[in-house]
């Protein structure tokens, strides 16, 4: 372990991927789009991948790792259970951050703000889409709550896949949010620890543009 903390303390790499982030179009999602594509095109691994962190009641964060489903009206939509965790934060307190990184490209982006449920229909939509064992694993799952065994689990899904031999359904607990985004930061790794950091926020219905220290 020394030898790791040692190594870690000593590492001195600098950021050489990146130049000055280019201001695309006059909104946010218009660089949000470029970087996103560019992830993808370049072969990022899990390219859509995000951390959404949200409130819980006693006012700590929490943290973990989703997949971002669509880009819909410049609003930025994911999946989940809405009795889990993430989801019963969001019903108490809305508001929430997301963070993009792609190491390989040095760049992240933060944004923040309102969460809220997708229409049923689309939520049906995006629901028939997923293989038929991810929608027989969301009735199976109760989702965040303590599981005795694995055997449990297994034996619901056994059951779910008894009861919906066809076409599965998508559970009234189960849907989409789409993130409604108030601010948002993108930053680019570059020599000498002088990242550039470019910030938009919405005031007043118009979006505010500035650059920060790194």
């Amino acid at each position: 372990m020394e030898d790791i903390l040692s190594h870690l303390r000593n590492d001195h790499s600098d950021f050489d991927k990146g130049n000055l982030i280019e201001i695309i179009g006059d909104k946010p999602f218009d660089l949000f789009e470029k970087w996103y594509a560019e992830a993808f095109q370049t072969k990022q691994p899990e390219s859509n991948a995000f951390v959404l962190s949200t409130i819980g009641s006693e006012g700590f964060p929490s943290s973990r790792v989703l997949y971002l489903k669509e880009l819909l009206h410049q609003r930025l939509v994911f999946y989940t259970n809405y009795k889990s965790q993430k989801g019963q934060e969001l019903t108490k307190n809305s508001h929430a951050s997301m963070l993009f990184f792609w190491p390989g490209l040095e760049r992240q982006i933060r944004i923040e703000g309102i969460c809220q449920k997708v229409t049923k229909d689309r939520s049906d939509a995006y629901f028939q889409s997923r293989p038929r064992s991810s929608q027989l694993g969301a009735w199976a799952s109760k989702q965040s709550e303590k599981l005795k065994s694995r055997r449990e689990l297994e034996e619901r899904m056994q059951e779910y896949a008894q009861i919906y031999t066809n076409e599965v359904p998508r559970p009234p607990h189960w849907g989409g949010y789409e993130m409604i985004p108030k601010r948002f930061e993108f930053w680019q790794g570059l020599p000498s620890r002088l990242h550039d950091r470019i910030v938009w926020e919405l005031t007043s219905n118009q979006w505010e543009i500035y650059r920060k220290n790194p």
